[in-house]
C-alpha cells in the first residue's frame, strides 16, 4: 500500500544534524526538480522580504518564516515525520508507533511537498515554508510545476500496490493517478453521519487515525475493495462507491459521529 498525504503548514524546528542532501532524498528522479524550486525558494527569500512574505501568502506574526528559508541549505535536517506537526501528524503520532508499524510506514507513506515534490517520513529535511499553492516568480504555480515530473516518477513509485490518497485538493493537484493505477486508488472524504458534511478539523484527525490503524493492525489489503473491508473490519464506518468506469479511483466516505 502506498498512501498519499498532505504535509502540515506549521513544522516543527530544524535539527542541529547534519544539512540538507538533496540526492539522498527518496524518488531521485524529482532531484532536478527540488534543486531548481529550492534555488527558486531561498533566492526569493534572501531578497525583498515583503515580496516574499506576499508571494509566500505569510501574516506579519509569520515574517520569521522568510528568514529560514534562507537558511535551507545549511540548516539542520531531520526525518520529514519529525518535521511535518499538525492534527493529521498528531493523530497519526509515528513516534509512538511499534518498530513493524515504524518499518511499514517508512515503505507506504509519501507526503507532498511544495517544496520537494514528495518525500518519505525517513527522509531527511530541514523546516521550511513553501506551500503547492505557492507561485514562484521564476517557476509559476507549483501545483503545475510539479505535474510533469510527478508524472514521471510517481507511477513506478505505487508500483502495483494500493493506492490509499488523503491528500487536500492543493497538494491531488500536483499528480493524479491514471489509467490501471487509477483503478488501485481510493481517496477519503470524512463526513459527519448525521448531517453528510464534510467535516475540517475532524477531517484531518480522522484521517491520521485511519493511517495509524492500518500501520498497526499490519494489514495490506490489495485494493480498494479489500481496503473498504479492512477499514470496517478496524471499527470504521465506511461507504464506498466503486468507479462507473474502469480506471478510475474509488470514493471512500467514512461517517463520524463526533465532530469535535
Amino acid at each position: 500500500m502506498l498512501v498519499l498525504l498532505p504535509p502540515s503548514e506549521g513544522k516543527a524546528a530544524s535539527g542541529r544534524g547534519a544539512p540538507l542532501k538533496p540526492e539522498s532524498l527518496s524518488l531521485p528522479g524529482l532531484t532536478a526538480a527540488r534543486e531548481t524550486v529550492l534555488g527558486e525558494l531561498v533566492e526569493l527569500c534572501a531578497g525583498d522580504e515583503e515580496k516574499a512574505r506576499e508571494v509566500l501568502g505569510l501574516s506579519e506574526g509569520l515574517r520569521g518564516e522568510v528568514a529560514k528559508n534562507t537558511e535551507l541549505r545549511t540548516a539542520g535536517a531531520r526525518p520529514a515525520g519529525e518535521i511535518y506537526t499538525g492534527v493529521l501528524y498528531d493523530a497519526l503520532d509515528l513516534a509512538s508507533l511499534d518498530p513493524a508499524a515504524k518499518k511499514r510506514a517508512a515503505r507506504s507513506l509519501l507526503v507532498f511537498s511544495g517544496l520537494w515534490g514528495a518525500v518519505r517520513v525517513t527522509d531527511r529535511i530541514p523546516s521550511y515554508r513553501c506551500s503547492m499553492g505557492v507561485k514562484l516568480p521564476g517557476l509559476g504555480a507549483l501545483g503545475a510545476y510539479w505535474r510533469a515530473p510527478m508524472a514521471e516518477v510517481l507511477p513506478e513509485a505505487a508500483g502495483d500496490r494500493l493506492v490509499l490518497d488523503l491528500r487536500s485538493s492543493a497538494y491531488a493537484a500536483a499528480w493524479k493517478p491514471k489509467g490501471e493505477v487509477a483503478g488501485r486508488t481510493a481517496t477519503v472524504r470524512v463526513l459527519h453521519a448525521p448531517t453528510r458534511k464534510v467535516v475540517s478539523h475532524f477531517n484531518k484527525a480522522t484521517k491520521g487515525r485511519i493511517v495509524r490503524s492500518l500501520l498497526t493492525s499490519g494489514t495490506a489489503p490489495e485494493g480498494p475493495a479489500e481496503l473498504v473491508e479492512a477499514l470496517r473490519d478496524l471499527g470504521y464506518e465506511v461507504e464506498a462507491e466503486a468507479p462507473a468506469k474502469a480506471g478510475k479511483p474509488w470514493s471512500l466516505d467514512v461517517l463520524v459521529a463526533d465532530i469535535h
